[in-house]
């Protein structure tokens, strides 16, 4: 079968939320030479972005989203299984913390944007709920990530982001991380007052704005 093929296959997989039809797929992408990275990015990426993006028009939900992600999951599974780290290090295009901020037990949105990121081709770690500030940043040195990202679901806890930026001011470690925000209280007007570098209001825009985040870290490294 034609590499075209099984890329096709790939990303059909995920579309049609079929676990097992990709790790078929992965197989006979390995089995036929085609390189792990090539097979995620441009098969099971691209069939995980067309249900974020009927996800966020509405045409998909929720049990979608985690159906085609297990399908996502458990073919990349497959495909990565041999990588060595410097090929994970090829493969990712960045390191994102990843938590929803302390006094807010929701997880169900930042599972979704944790889902698309690593879809979206991203290392994410993921601390989950009702996580403090000094967590947050001893976590975010820990692991040297690029970004922080935090969601807050309710109007009294989304406060927890401004304080996160005060507190890395106040460490002095404010250049060493972008910081992105969401939840349904948080606006791009909250993110742009308190100092952070990007607001996502989906799980698709998240993906999106973490590539640009991650394109502004490079060009000021050189």
């Amino acid at each position: 079968m034609c590499h075209d093929k099984i890329l096709l296959r790939l990303k059909q997989a995920v579309e049609e939320m079929e676990a097992s039809f990709a790790e078929e797929a992965a197989c006979e992408a390995l089995s036929e030479g085609i390189d792990p990275i090539t097979a995620i990015n441009d098969g099971l990426a691209r069939g995980m972005k067309i249900i974020s993006d009927r996800f966020d028009d509405g045409e998909a939900f929720i049990p979608h989203l985690l159906l085609a992600a297990e399908a996502f999951e458990r073919g990349a599974a497959i495909l990565t299984e041999e990588l060595t780290p410097a090929e994970f290090t090829r493969l990712s295009l960045g390191s994102i913390l990843i938590c929803t901020v302390e006094g807010d037990i929701h997880d169900i949105g930042k599972n979704i944007v944790k889902m698309m990121l690593t879809a979206g081709g991203f290392e994410v770690i993921d601390l989950g709920r009702d996580v403090s500030n000094e967590i947050i940043i001893e976590k975010a040195l820990e692991y040297q990530v690029d970004i922080i990202s935090t969601c807050a679901l309710m109007r009294t806890t989304m406060y927890s982001q401004k304080d996160m930026i005060r507190a890395l001011i106040e460490r002095g470690i404010r250049p060493r991380f972008k910081c992105m925000f969401g939840g349904p209280p948080v606006s791009e007007k909250w993110v742009k007052e308190i100092g952070g570098d990007a607001y996502a209001p989906t799980a698709g825009q998240a993906v999106k704005k973490a590539k640009q985040l991650m394109a502004q870290i490079k060009s000021q490294q050189y």
